[in-house]
């Protein structure tokens, strides 16, 4: 089963509708961003968050120090690194979290995807590459770039919709599936895309 993140909430309406429709990740980004939220927001809405759905802390070259505090204040159960971020840092996380990191790779050719192959992130959260947005930016990229790449490590994200997801599903099998703009109306969580967007997701 292909597992559905869910990132960028950041209202109460949020958390109602992830919790009808139970993806199995919720995103929460703590970097500057339209969709950034600060911790003690955050902690609110993940103590709203139906059991079995995992949150996950988005950052972007933030201090370790400071991911562990915000992990531990907030029950993350996955860190998620957005910026530059090298494996000791990486290292580093995981050792004053106790949790598993994903690391976010944007991708621009072949050569940008050397660290999925080489690097010791447990999951790689692969992103359209943008000049200027570290991402949500609902771009796709080339996906014929992840033929060789275990898919077992790949959360694919970049420019997910409902209206594509499936045939992202059948061509890269991914670990998991990663939708933020995707499913927004008017720069929103839209329920009835989450709704759509998992059913497909999940061949319901």
């Amino acid at each position: 089963m292909i597992s559905v993140k869910v990132c960028g909430l950041t209202r109460p309406e949020d958390i109602d509708a992830v919790n009808r429709f139970a993806p199995d990740y919720v995103g929460f980004v703590f970097a500057p961003s339209r969709r950034q939220v600060s911790p003690e927001t955050a902690r609110r809405l993940i103590r709203g968050l139906a059991e079995g759905i995992l949150p996950v802390g988005v950052f972007v070259n933030e201090v370790p120090q400071r991911v562990a505090f915000i992990a531990a204040m907030c029950g993350l159960r996955v860190i998620q690194l957005h910026g530059d971020e090298d494996s000791e840092t990486q290292d580093e996380v995981r050792r004053l979290t106790g949790r598993e990191v994903w690391k976010a790779v944007r991708v621009k050719d072949r050569e940008s995807l050397l660290e999925v192959t080489e690097g010791r992130a447990d999951r790689y959260l692969l992103d359209a590459y943008h000049p200027e947005q570290r991402g949500g930016c609902g771009q796709t990229f080339d996906w014929s770039l992840l033929k060789e790449i275990p898919s077992e490590k790949i959360v694919l994200a970049g420019g997910l919709m409902p209206e594509n997801v499936a045939q992202a599903v059948r061509d890269i099998q991914p670990y998991g599936v990663d939708v933020s703009s995707g499913v927004e109306t008017d720069g929103q969580k839209d329920p009835e895309k989450i709704k759509e967007f998992i059913r497909i997701v999940r061949g319901e």
